[in-house]
């Protein structure tokens, strides 16, 4: 009877998120030749903080690196931090094309997904300056939900790639911090707990392919980045468990850095992004704690 409760619940949080209608942003730009590499701006609505230009919030959606899910379905997120004062940046980028043999959509694409993160955030200084005007690209954070929460992990550790990945850069990311929600940060534990049915192994490849990718993909492997790093995360979510985010705070300690953990009581995944949520204000606010 609980998992039937449960599962309810979260089929309402879904249905809650989902059913609001997409916020038009007020520029949209490319940050490449792709289709999908563009990154849709919104000027801030409002003065959330101590005054003085606005932070960046930059907005990695989520939606298990499928094709499916884009930033549309985030934009209403989006709206509201722009309402709450930030000047906010949610990137598109590629996901995984086609359908596996089962006809489920494909998680990710290799090495695509990953070119197109690290090129919207290098090129996102510029792009910001000419389309957010009045806010300060010095003062960004980098927030994701879910399968986005793993790329905001993975775009502050790119310092930390081994040297002959393509991503590696030679310093830390110029970021204030990263609020990952419900991110999937621990690449082995999530495959290990199927999350998103498979979709990490798909992500990387299969199994034959996912330890040698594992290195150049994993936050969990990627640590200490010396970046402030708080992870929000539902404590009744069934779609990435607490489980993961746990384990990579752990790992996070064991390399000698404090990752912050907030956990909401009776909160699933979606909420997170859930403007009408008060998951989604406890977001806002962690966000505002390291931008302003």
């Amino acid at each position: 009877m609980r998992d039937d409760a449960a599962a309810a619940r979260s089929a309402a949080e879904e249905e809650s998120v989902f059913s609001r209608p997409p916020v038009a942003p007020d520029a949209t730009a490319a940050y490449g030749d792709g289709l999908d590499q563009l990154i849709d701006f919104y000027v801030p609505r409002a003065t959330g903080g101590p005054g003085g230009p606005a932070p960046v919030v930059v907005v990695l959606h989520g939606g298990a690196w499928r094709a499916p899910y884009d930033r549309r379905r985030v934009s209403p997120f989006a709206g509201f931090l722009a309402r709450r004062g930030f000047a906010v940046a949610s990137v598109e980028y590629r996901r995984g094309a086609g359908e596996t043999g089962g006809g489920d959509p494909v998680a990710g694409r290799w090495p695509d997904t990953f070119d197109d993160i690290a090129a919207a955030l290098d090129a996102l200084p510029e792009l910001a300056r000419r389309h957010l005007p009045g806010a300060d690209p010095r003062r960004t954070v980098v927030t994701g939900h879910s399968a986005g929460g793993h790329l905001a992990l993975w775009a502050a550790a790119r310092h930390l790639l081994p040297a002959d990945a393509p991503w590696h850069t030679d310093r830390p990311a110029p970021l204030r911090g990263v609020v990952a929600l419900a991110p999937i940060a621990d690449l082995a534990v999530a495959g290990k707990l199927d999350v998103c049915g498979g979709a990490v192994r798909q992500f990387l490849g299969g199994d034959e392919r996912f330890a040698e990718r594992q290195p150049y993909a994993d936050p969990a492997l990627l640590l200490p980045t010396g970046i402030a790093t708080t992870i929000v995360q539902g404590r009744t979510d069934a779609d990435v468990p607490q489980a993961v985010a746990e384990s990579y705070a752990d790992a996070a300690a064991k390399a000698g850095e404090v990752v912050g953990v907030t956990l909401l009581e009776d909160v699933g995944h979606f909420p997170l992004i859930d403007p009408a949520a008060d998951a989604c204000a406890v977001v806002a606010e962690e966000i505002a704690q390291l931008a302003w």
